[in-house]
Order: C-alpha cells, then sequence, then structure tokens
C-alpha cells in the first residue's frame, strides 16, 4: 500500500484556482505537460555532456487509450527521485526548473553551454487536472529506484514504489467524461502543431501501418516538425523553407514576400526573431476588426501567442514574423504576457531593424519599395502622427506622387528638399482624393510658373498626419490650399488690383455671403479666375469630405474666394456692374464662379440642379446675343 500525503500548500484551494480558473482553454494542459517533457529531456541531454553513456534518442511520446481513456505524455529525460516528486510535484510552485537552474549557475565549470528551459513556476503540471479527475506519475531517475505519483486533484496524494527499466517520466490521464476528444488523433495533433511544433525533441504517438503482405505492426508516427528555422543561419535556409513558413505564418495565405529579416539580440534582452515584409496587402489591412495583429510569441520554442501586439506598433501590423524570447517572464499560466519593460525593449529593437530594412530596400532596390510603398504607406505613414521616437526615420522612407513628376512615380521627402530651388524656403503640398482631382487644382499655378514642386497627398491618412508634421531637414510644411500667400514681388500689384476692382469684390461678398468669409485678389493664379483658400485654423475640404463620408457632423466653414486680376473674366465682370447691368443675373455668374471653383478642388456643389439651371441660362442669353 503506497503512502498517503497531504500537499503542502492549502492545495484545495490552490488546486481549484488552477483547474477552473488559471487557463482559459483546456488545449493549453497538453502543452504544459509537453513543456515539462522537453525540460526533462534538456536536463538529461545535458547531464550526457560529461556522462556519454546517458545519451540516448530523446523524444516525447503521446500515447492515446481509448480503452481505458486514459492520455500517457512520457519522456526518457532526466527523470525524479521520491524526493524530488514530494519536493517538485507535492509542493505546488515549487519549481524544479528554476531550481535546477540555480544549481547550474552556481556550479564551478561555466565552460558548457546552459540548457534552455521553459518551466519557471512549477504548476504547468497541474493543469492536467483540467481534463483528468485522476493523474498518475512514473518517473525514475538514472541510479535510483522508480517511484509512483497519483492524486485526484483533492487533499492529498499517495506514493508508492513502482517498475520502470529505463530513465525518464511517464504521466497518466484519466479522462474526465468530457474530455474524450483528447484521445482523438487529429485532436492531439492539433494541439502539438499549434503550441510546440518547433520544439527541438521529436513529439511522436503510435501509429498502425499495414505492410504489402497485409500484416498490421505498429509504428511511431512524428508529430512536430521541429524546424525553428528562425534559429538558424539565414544561409543554411532555403527559398522554399522560407516560403513555407512565411505561408503558414501569414494571416492571408500566399507564399509571395518581399523580405525576410532575421534578428538576433543579446544583452538585457535575449531575443531571435524571424520577420517578413510582405508584397501585397491583405484585403483586411484596413478593417482592424477582423484583421490579427502583432506577431507570433515563442518562449523557448514553445508556442505563446500568435497575436503579440505589444511587440510591434500597430502601423508595423503588416509584418508577419516570430519572435523567440529566452528570458521573458509570463504569469503563471503562460498564456497572459505580464506588463514588463523587457516588452518595450523587444518592440524598440524589432520596430528599428524593420525600419531599417525598409530604408536599405529603399536604397538598393527602389523598384521594389515603391511598389511596397503603394500597398502599405498609407499604414506606414500613421506612425508619424503616433510614433514620435521613430519619426524622423518615418520621414526619410515615406514617398508621395508630386506635381513635376511622372502619374505613378514616387519621390522621398529628401529627393523633394534636394531638388527646391535655393529661394524656396518651404516644403508646398495639396492633400485631395486622387491625383487627377489635385493635378487640375488652380491653386498649382503659381508654382508652375515659379518652376517649384508640389507634393501630392492623396491618402486620407495625410490630412490627419500632417497636423503634427511639421518639419523635415529644417524646412516647413505649407499646405497650398491653406493661409495667405505671400509673394513681395507682385504685392503692388494686388494692393491697386483690391482697388480698381474694388465694386466687383463688394458685389461677390454680398452674393455668396453664406459661402465665403472673404474675397480678395492674389498672384496665386495664373490661368483660372478664381480658387478658394482655406483659413489656416480651418478644416481643409479634403478633410471635410473625409469626415462627411464617415457621416461625422462637420461644421460649416465659410471660405476664402481668391480672385485673378489679371483674368478677362474678372475684368468683364467689373465692366458689366460698372455699366449697371441686371443684377439677378451678375448673381447667376457669381455662383457659378464660386461652384466652378468647388468643382476644380473636388468639391461637389451644393445644388448642382441650380448650378445647371444658371449655366444653362447663362449660355442662352450669350447665343442671343
Amino acid at each position: 500500500m503506497g503512502k498517503k500525503r497531504v500537499f503542502k500548500t492549502e492545495v484545495q484551494q490552490l488546486l481549484q484556482l488552477m483547474i477552473h480558473s488559471l487557463y482559459s482553454n483546456r488545449d493549453i494542459f497538453l502543452r504544459e505537460l509537453v513543456a515539462n517533457a522537453a525540460d526533462a529531456l534538456d536536463k538529461a541531454r545535458f547531464e550526457s555532456l560529461t556522462d556519454p553513456a546517458s545519451a540516448r534518442d530523446w523524444k516525447i511520446r503521446i500515447t492515446p487509450d481509448s480503452e481505458n481513456k486514459t492520455l500517457t505524455i512520457a519522456d526518457n529525460g532526466i527523470g525524479m527521485t521520491e524526493e524530488d516528486v514530494v519536493e517538485n510535484i507535492g509542493t505546488i510552485a515549487k519549481s524544479g526548473t528554476k531550481a535546477f537552474l540555480q544549481m547550474l549557475e552556481a556550479r564551478e565549470d561555466k565552460s558548457a553551454d546552459m540548457p534552455e528551459l521553459i518551466g519557471q513556476f512549477g504548476v504547468g503540471f497541474y493543469s492536467a487536472f483540467m481534463v483528468a479527475d485522476k493523474v498518475e506519475l512514473i518517473t525514475r531517475r538514472n541510479g535510483a529506484p522508480a517511484v509512483k505519483w497519483s492524486s485526484n486533484g483533492q487533499a492529498d496524494y499517495t506514493l508508492d514504489a513502482a517498475e520502470k527499466s529505463e530513465p525518464g517520466t511517464e504521466i497518466i490521464l484519466h479522462l474526465k467524461e468530457d474530455a474524450a476528444i483528447y484521445l482523438e488523433s487529429w485532436k492531439i495533433s492539433e494541439i502539438v502543431r499549434r503550441y510546440s511544433d518547433f520544439i527541438a525533441y521529436p513529439i511522436v504517438t503510435p501509429e498502425k501501418k499495414i505492410d504489402e503482405e497485409k500484416n498490421e505492426t505498429t509504428g511511431e508516427r512524428v508529430l512536430n516538425s521541429q524546424k525553428a528555422i528562425w534559429l538558424r543561419k539565414p544561409s543554411e535556409i532555403t527559398d522554399d523553407e522560407y516560403k513555407s513558413f512565411y505561408t503558414h505564418l501569414s494571416n492571408f495565405g500566399g507564399t509571395e514576400y518581399l523580405k525576410a529579416v532575421h534578428m538576433t539580440a543579446e544583452g538585457a534582452s535575449e531575443f531571435k526573431a524571424l520577420l517578413f515584409l510582405p508584397k501585397q496587402a491583405p484585403f483586411n489591412l484596413l478593417m482592424p476588426d477582423i484583421q490579427k495583429k502583432g506577431l507570433q510569441l515563442y518562449i523557448k520554442r514553445m508556442f505563446i501567442t500568435d497575436e503579440c501586439k505589444e511587440l510591434l506598433p500597430d502601423y508595423l501590423r503588416f509584418v508577419c514574423g516570430v519572435v523567440d524570447s529566452s528570458d521573458l517572464p509570463l504569469n503563471v499560466s503562460r498564456e497572459i504576457l505580464q506588463q514588463n519593460p523587457l516588452l518595450g525593449k523587444i518592440q524598440t529593437a524589432v520596430t528599428g531593424k524593420i525600419l531599417s530594412e525598409m530604408k536599405k530596400l529603399l536604397e538598393n532596390d527602389r523598384e521594389n519599395y515603391q511598389k511596397f510603398f503603394v500597398e502599405f504607406g498609407k499604414i506606414i505613414k500613421e506612425g508619424l502622427h503616433t510614433d514620435r521616437a521613430n519619426a524622423e526615420k518615418l520621414k526619410d522612407i515615406v514617398m508621395y506622387e508630386s506635381m513635376n513628376g511622372e502619374v505613378g512615380k514616387y519621390i522621398t521627402l529628401k529627393e523633394y528638399v534636394d531638388a527646391m530651388p535655393e529661394s524656396q524656403k518651404e516644403i508646398y503640398y495639396i492633400t485631395g482624393d486622387k491625383r487627377d482631382a489635385v493635378a487640375s487644382s488652380p491653386a498649382l499655378e503659381y508654382f508652375r510658373r515659379k518652376g517649384m514642386d508640389v507634393l501630392f497627398m492623396t491618402d486620407p491618412i495625410d490630412e490627419w498626419v500632417m497636423q503634427s508634421m511639421f518639419q523635415y531637414m529644417k524646412k516647413n510644411f505649407k499646405n497650398i490650399l491653406k493661409g495667405d500667400f505671400e509673394d513681395a514681388e507682385n504685392a503692388g500689384k494686388i494692393e491697386k488690383a483690391q482697388s480698381e476692382f474694388a465694386k466687383t469684390v463688394e458685389f461677390l461678398k454680398k452674393e455668396l455671403a453664406d459661402s465665403v468669409s472673404e474675397v480678395k485678389f492674389s498672384s496665386r493664379l495664373a490661368d483660372s479666375p478664381c480658387c478658394l483658400i482655406v483659413d489656416g485654423a480651418a478644416l481643409s475640404p479634403h478633410l471635410e469630405r473625409l469626415f462627411k463620408a464617415m457621416n461625422q457632423d462637420v461644421p460649416v466653414s465659410k471660405r476664402i474666394l481668391e480672385l485673378n486680376c489679371d483674368h478677362p473674366l474678372i475684368r468683364a465682370f467689373e465692366n458689366r456692374i460698372a455699366a449697371g447691368a441686371d443684377e439677378a443675373q451678375l448673381s447667376k455668374y457669381a455662383k457659378v464662379l464660386y461652384d466652378q471653383a468647388l468643382l476644380l478642388e473636388g468639391s461637389p456643389v451644393a445644388d448642382p440642379a441650380e448650378f445647371a439651371r444658371n449655366v444653362q441660362g447663362l449660355l442662352s442669353a450669350a447665343l442671343e446675343k
């Protein structure tokens, strides 16, 4: 008869907490037991470095028994003595792994490599009681007798002598009625592939095989790949292996990636990473509710989560990859990361590496970088507003079309600044829905005449970003549709026009009082009669349209109507007023003038039917004459 012992802690309360509250997913029990088995193999393999005779074919075996409703997880690792069992299994949260590491750190011979051990808290074993109403553990350490531990997860456990010829540990779970699914081969395979696919040792399960003579034999099937390619040198990895792993990682399928990036960090935070820059944006890139974010996190090859948002800033959410940490602490269930400064350090390192690789791609493979930026630029630009620490690095890699560039050709901010005339002091840009719309804006005319370039910012995010992006290379950004236009060369001419066409200005102010806050002349225009400008503090028309498209209430803002004193239409208008023309007809001219300015900037007219009637009326009158 075995010896019955009481657990050394407030067992009933603590076990109930672990069984019912600690883990949110029952599948975790197999991950924990496999992780413990891997620890035991690590310890045994480490000992075999000084005792080669103890080396063996290391493996973890999972055996379902449908007839007896048991699931056995066995390893041929280091095993335990009776004292070890009492110390590490009989006492909850007494971590044998942690004690083993402390022992190794205190050893005199520092030359041998330290084994990588997963366990930290010594409680993963008890997750077995989530699916089992009885657990038996049979273990033997080399040179010591075998021992059997058993418990129903209540207040006590039983220790007994056992028969076991080889060192190692077997854990036999007597499954609960509602846990029969864990006897199914497909379920076991699924859990192993998800959580333990990259454990360094083969995880096997029995498999019946039939030879050519139809004789049935029992063999073994390996469930895990053991191919943690992020731990290998890039020179040792084939293209097919990269493609296969990228397909495994990416949330939207496909084998096409632009670049694979390896990282190895040592020091305060040790980790390895393999990151992929994709070629094409997934369909759900702009659908945050259905898009997974973050990298896959492993701790010493053991899968923790496939959505660790803390490892990447949100504007790099299209990057997929793996981070495998050696020293990142977890809470006792390993399901939720503790808030830890190491996470921030990893994110800083990973973000810096990705931005550095993007810049290299821009410098060395411009064509592919531009294609990449067209796909992901609208997301990357979010970082200009949200990531102040990396804002300058991001400014070096963002790209825009420009007025002087060919359609579809993008330039960087540095390229824009390098091409600026010596007299130009600011970086000029215009925002809008698409290139065609902004390229036809009358506000560009002055810059064309002066040989300056204007950046076309046509992503919805641009308007929002530019509210916090003030300078680049000590040059201020200037929206050509906002604020006053300073032109000292033509200041006298504009002042004279304001007096010469005073009646036109007053008439337009009166007729368009509901729509414009001011009417004035400027030298901004060359070929068009007028354009609409935004007061420096007001929303731009592009941003207003975006808000309205999102059903947001946008306060009506009046615009500034700027006139071109050299345009014959403005002079003809002044002449008609001076000649005492029909005021009703002049009112139609004023409204058409305003509406065509709206259309030129890409904004809709307030009343299309009225606009059509006014144009028809004016055309009819002109044709009759």
